[in-house]
């Protein structure tokens, strides 16, 4: 059962892409030139874990963005079912989705994981800050949904 993809290291260029947001529009990371970005895997919408971790990201949005940061969540879930999420929860940021997880395999995201004792295939919910040259500043695999967002900060010196 290997899948593996290749993990990004810091000072890679960000892999580009173009994917429909949570009402069908299509968002490219190229929309963001120039912008700080904090690109966020999640296995999936309304699940416990990823919506705590997409609360963190809604509740600390407005330091976040005051830091220069952009925010994008991307998950294998549909745009229907990213409207109702952001809906529920008042998600104030992009939600993408990557049914086929083309980008989630681009970024390293996508292979083995450990779920409840099995080995599975399946999104490694991982975080990437992409600098305003469009290069990977800080590739986090493999985070908690739990606190994230305050350990993010820290890591990028915003506390």
């Amino acid at each position: 059962m290997t899948t593996e993809s290749t993990r990004l290291a810091a000072g890679t260029p960000a892999p580009g892409f173009s994917l429909p947001d949570h009402d069908g529009n299509l968002v490219s990371l190229s929309d963001f030139s120039g912008t700080k970005v904090i690109l966020y895997f999640y296995p999936a919408a309304m699940t416990p874990g990823c919506t705590t971790q997409a609360c963190d990201f809604r509740d600390q949005l407005g330091a976040l963005q005051s830091e220069g940061y952009a925010v994008l969540g991307v998950s294998r879930d549909t745009p229907e079912k990213l409207s109702k999420f952001r809906d529920k929860e008042g998600l104030t940021f992009p939600l993408l989705s990557d049914p086929n997880h083309e980008v989630h395999e681009a970024y390293g995201t996508w292979g083995e994981k450990n779920l409840y004792g099995k080995q599975v295939v399946g999104v490694i919910r991982s975080t990437f800050v992409i600098g305003e040259d469009g290069s990977i500043s800080l590739p986090l695999y493999a985070v908690k949904a739990t606190g994230h967002v305050t350990s993010l900060r820290k890591k990028l010196g915003l506390d």
